[in-house]
């Protein structure tokens, strides 16, 4: 009975060896295996660029009462934002007209068009400029003249390719240090490792991811406007991302 429970145990630590021997060599037998890895590199700018949008518009019974007003405030925008920040950027667009009527309580005859009470008219400026700490006192004085219809920060191209060499560089050391921390965890050293292929943004699947003083010599219409404190602004950063695929094969 006893020689019985002898075998019954040698045998069955026999079979655990062999089984451990079978599993040690499964994890080791990584010759030739191709690993996909992926990774990611980040880096962030503070923003070097304002957009802003500004406008104006007029109503008036008289279509033409109504363009020039604009055209001639819109003007005076224009020519004040130059003074303050000679290097901004402008590019006008969105010039508008459409007929205003009035609210109708009784129905109208069947036929009879509606008539017109006024018209509005109206035109956008776009500024761009890297003047980020004078922006505040370019808005505010334009604001007396014009309304500030939006606002954001952005980098500038400089920046932007700057940024594109820095994250190219994060993306691949993010690649590598993910490889040798796979080989360590395979039991491999890196010098078996061979980097079959590099993915940059994954074949292109990538996509990130969107107050000036018055001068002096300034037109009377626009000296007679009421002064405009300085907005408050933060620029904020901008994060770039970069993914990045590799194939490495192990020897």
């Amino acid at each position: 009975m006893q020689m019985s429970k002898f075998r019954s145990a040698v045998l069955a630590t026999l079979i655990c060896c062999a089984m451990s021997g079978a599993f040690a060599q499964a994890v080791m037998q990584t010759s030739g295996a191709l690993v996909i890895v992926p990774a990611v590199g980040e880096v962030r700018h503070l923003n070097d660029e304002a957009h802003a949008t500004l406008m104006i518009e007029e109503q008036d019974k008289d279509k033409a009462a109504a363009a020039s007003r604009v055209n001639q405030k819109m003007k005076q925008g224009i020519d004040l934002i130059k003074r303050e920040d000679p290097q901004a950027i402008l590019q006008t667009r969105g010039y508008y007209t459409y007929p205003v009527y009035a609210d109708e309580q009784i129905p109208r005859p069947a036929g009879k068009a509606r008539q017109p009470v006024g018209w509005r008219v109206g035109h956008y400026l776009e500024l761009t400029t890297n003047n980020i700490n004078g922006l505040p006192n370019t808005i505010a004085s334009a604001q007396r003249i014009l309304a500030l219809n939006g606002l954001y920060f952005g980098l500038s191209e400089n920046a932007a390719k700057k940024m594109e060499e820095q994250r190219i560089a994060a993306a691949y050391r993010n690649l590598t240090d993910r490889i040798a921390a796979i080989a360590k965890t395979m039991g491999r050293n890196l010098s078996d490792a061979v980097l079959d292929t590099v993915d940059f943004e994954v074949s292109g699947a990538y996509a990130p991811q969107q107050d000036m003083r018055a001068a002096k010599t300034m037109m009377s219409a626009a000296a007679s406007a009421e002064r405009v404190e300085e907005p408050s602004f933060e620029p904020g950063e901008t994060t770039l991302s970069m993914r990045v695929v590799g194939k490495v094969r192990f020897k």
